[in-house]
């Protein structure tokens, strides 16, 4: 899978745990850019994504993460792992 795959399912992902279509995610894009991103949806989205991809984070991957491009080298290290 490449990352542009990658980031079109994330971006899937993002729409549908904040019910907004016109989300669009890039590798710079933190929670405080999208306004209902708040701990509670933090784990919705992160619970989705594990679904979406087949993986697993652990705790300290998931606190590591600074923004969705570092979730989407994350996701790539663990689909070709």
């Amino acid at each position: 899978m490449t990352r542009e795959e990658v980031f079109e399912k994330i971006n899937e992902v993002f729409r549908d745990v904040f019910e907004d279509d016109d989300i669009t995610v890039n590798d710079d894009t933190t929670a405080a850019d999208i306004e209902d991103w708040d701990s509670l949806e933090h784990i919705n989205l992160m619970n989705a994504i594990e679904q979406e991809f087949g993986i697993k984070f652990t705790m300290g991957e998931i606190v590591a993460m600074k923004n969705v491009g570092e979730m989407a080298n994350s996701i790539m290290g663990k689909i070709k792992g």
